[in-house]
């Protein structure tokens, strides 16, 4: 569907009247909202007092939580400031291979909203890494 095409129907659906919907429905609508608003406004609001598991987990999210947060940071700002953290890498590769091999290309055109082609070259390659220590 292009711009066009989407305008036009929209303009159609702007010229339709939504249909009314059936009589007894709106009665039982109406019949039905007038109880649901007294329920609403002779019931009392209810107030919940927080239990000690409430105020325990509030306590525990205010200062617990952030203060485990501060002391892991802590611990990982000093391990990374030892010394000999910096060291060497546990591996060094001393023969690297790389083989790429292509396993499949095409190309396609296809044409833009304008009318222009356009080119799309595909291809499918196979990439494998191979690292050799020396013992």
């Amino acid at each position: 569907m292009n711009d066009m095409e989407l305008e036009h129907l929209e303009a159609e659906l702007r010229r339709v009247v939504p249909a009314r919907p059936p009589e007894d429905f709106l009665a039982r609508l109406k019949a039905a909202q007038p109880a649901a608003m007294r329920a609403a406004r002779t019931e009392p609001p209810v107030r919940v007092r927080p239990s000690a598991g409430f105020e325990l987990s509030a306590w525990l999210m205010r200062w617990l939580v952030p203060a485990t947060a501060l002391l892991i940071g802590m611990l990982v700002v000093w391990r990374v400031s030892l010394p000999g953290a910096n060291a060497a890498p546990a591996m060094s590769a001393d023969n690297v291979q790389i083989d790429e091999q292509l396993v499949s290309a095409f190309d396609t055109v296809a044409p833009l909203a304008t009318g222009e082609p356009v080119r799309f070259r595909c291809r499918t390659w196979i990439d494998k890494v191979v690292l050799r220590q020396r013992r």
